[in-house]
């Protein structure tokens, strides 16, 4: 049956309009993959379902009847729960206070009671199998993946009709990828709505039995998945044909190297990584998660303190933090995980946002120079293809494949040459994504040394020169030529027999 049924939904938000009369229906026992260009109005549109916004005009209805929750409570008590890339967790609780956020198992005395707390939630995590977490672990010591499973136990915790995925899959590495998806195809046979976004289209067509694509906040088709090809979903989201998704892939790198890294060690997560980086190179750096990948790029970045030898561009240095490393022709610029926590100030505006590290270049006497600023931020929107209603636009605002080319322009104002890239693409439509790729080619070609990690191995085999695949806080492989593989990055990640 249909469980959920919209019709002509609108929205605007002043003078943008989100969604244009999309329509979507979706049926119990079913994963229904909703896709689309980021800003096509997926986001806004579950939103409105999950009772974050409302709709300005249109018809939804849940089991047949009218649907228009004035809250996120409203939602989930209907049984509707979403798990949004925002993540809604609060960092100084555990996670099973977390799970259970104002619905805690009370004595009689309306007190907590922790025993039974722990009980249901490992009754929880057991029944859905989830991968290892500990219910008493302050949510702050967790990693981004970890979290983003801590939101699915929180939304399953209501036991909903309709489960939707907002790009749950972005955060996660190929093993909890695997278990969701499982996980899927298990709660829809059992007779759950499955809601899926993702940019992967492996995933998609792996999990889900019927997509519908939006496209400019309208829906533009249906499909049974078995019945349309990965071309024609992505010719129907961008509203034109891509040529490639993936770059031509031109060796560029020369004898000059950018970055050397010799014993780099910090806490037990990095235990002496030996790297070299040249210049021209983009360098993968593949591994399962939680094997040293972000203490890596934040030790280098001087986020977290390290011990070992790191030479830039031939000179030792010691990295104390981003102010000394950020900027210049022998610095480092990083694109960080969580674009939207540690990459952006999404209550200050696009223009804010790109000139934020480069002030001094426009600024004497602590008085800005507007003219020039405006010049480089409209240098830079052109150079990117920013959409944007102005500069002033609030960085929050923006869809999520332009809030991440806002960072990629920021990165590239510093004038750093060594570009640290954590996950560029998670969560960006697959248009923006062959533009990122596109540029990393570009610059490596004039110079810049890549660095690179992506959860999404495909990435890592079309676009990297090469792969060093972490384990153990180490470089266990360096694959090069044809052993840049999916089979030789996990074999590698997974086997000490696969380092030799």
């Amino acid at each position: 049956m249909d469980l959920i049924q919209a019709t002509a939904v609108h929205k605007r938000f002043g003078g943008i309009t989100a969604l244009n009369g999309a329509d979507f229906v979706a049926r119990s026992g079913e994963v229904h993959a909703l896709l689309g260009e980021n800003g096509a109005g997926k986001s806004t549109f579950i939103q409105i379902l999950a009772g974050a916004i409302r709709a300005d005009a249109g018809s939804i209805l849940l089991k047949g009847k009218p649907f228009a929750p004035a809250s996120p409570s409203q939602a989930q008590a209907a049984g509707v729960s979403a798990v949004f890339q925002e993540l809604s967790l609060v960092p100084d609780l555990t996670v099973a206070q977390n799970i259970w956020f104002r619905r805690e198992p009370l004595s009689a005395l309306r007190t907590v009671r922790p025993k039974a707390l722990r009980q249901d939630t490992q009754a929880l995590l057991d029944r859905y199998h989830f991968p290892r977490l500990a219910a008493d672990l302050e949510v702050r010591r967790l990693t981004l993946a970890e979290r983003q499973v801590v939101e699915i136990a929180k939304a399953l915790a209501r036991s909903p009709a309709a489960l939707i995925l907002d790009e749950a899959t972005s955060a996660l590495a190929p093993r909890e990828t695997e278990w969701l998806l499982t996980l899927s195809r298990d709660l829809a046979q059992a007779g759950m709505l499955v809601v899926f976004i993702s940019h992967r289209l492996a995933e998609v067509r792996r999990v889900a039995d019927r997509i519908t694509v939006f496209r400019n906040g309208a829906t533009v088709a249906v499909h049974d998945t078995r019945e349309v090809t990965d071309d024609e979903l992505i010719a129907e989201m961008l509203g034109r044909r891509l040529d490639r998704l993936y770059p031509e892939r031109v060796a560029t790198a020369t004898q000059k190297l950018a970055l050397k890294v010799r014993g780099l060690s910090a806490g037990h997560r990095l235990a002496g990584v030996d790297l070299d980086l040249a210049e021209g190179e983009v360098l993968g750096i593949a591994g399962l998660q939680g094997h040293g990948q972000r203490e890596l790029f934040q030790s280098l970045f001087g986020v977290t303190r390290a011990r070992g030898r790191v030479e830039l561009w031939g000179k030792a240095v010691a990295l104390r933090g981003p102010r000394q490393t950020l900027g210049g022709e022998f610095g480092l610029a990083l694109v960080p995980e969580d674009r939207r926590n540690q990459g952006l100030l999404l209550s200050k505006s696009l223009r804010e946002n790109l000139t934020l590290s480069v002030i001094p270049r426009f600024a004497r006497f602590g008085i800005i120079d507007a003219a020039r600023e405006k010049a480089l931020v409209e240098e830079m929107v052109q150079f990117l293809r920013i959409r944007a209603s102005s500069p002033e636009q609030l960085a929050g605002t923006l869809s999520g494949g332009n809030q991440q080319k806002v960072i990629f322009g920021k990165m590239l104002l510093t004038q750093s040459r060594i570009l640290l890239l954590y996950d560029p693409t998670r969560g960006v439509d697959v248009g923006t994504k062959g533009e990122i790729f596109q540029l990393m080619r570009d610059l490596a070609a004039k110079g810049y040394a890549i660095l690179f990690y992506s959860s999404d191995l495909l990435e890592l085999v079309h676009v990297a020169d090469r792969v060093a695949v972490m384990r153990n806080g180490r470089i266990a492989a360096i694959l090069a030529g044809d052993r840049v593989t999916e089979h030789h990055i996990l074999r590698a990640a997974m086997f000490e027999s696969a380092a030799a």
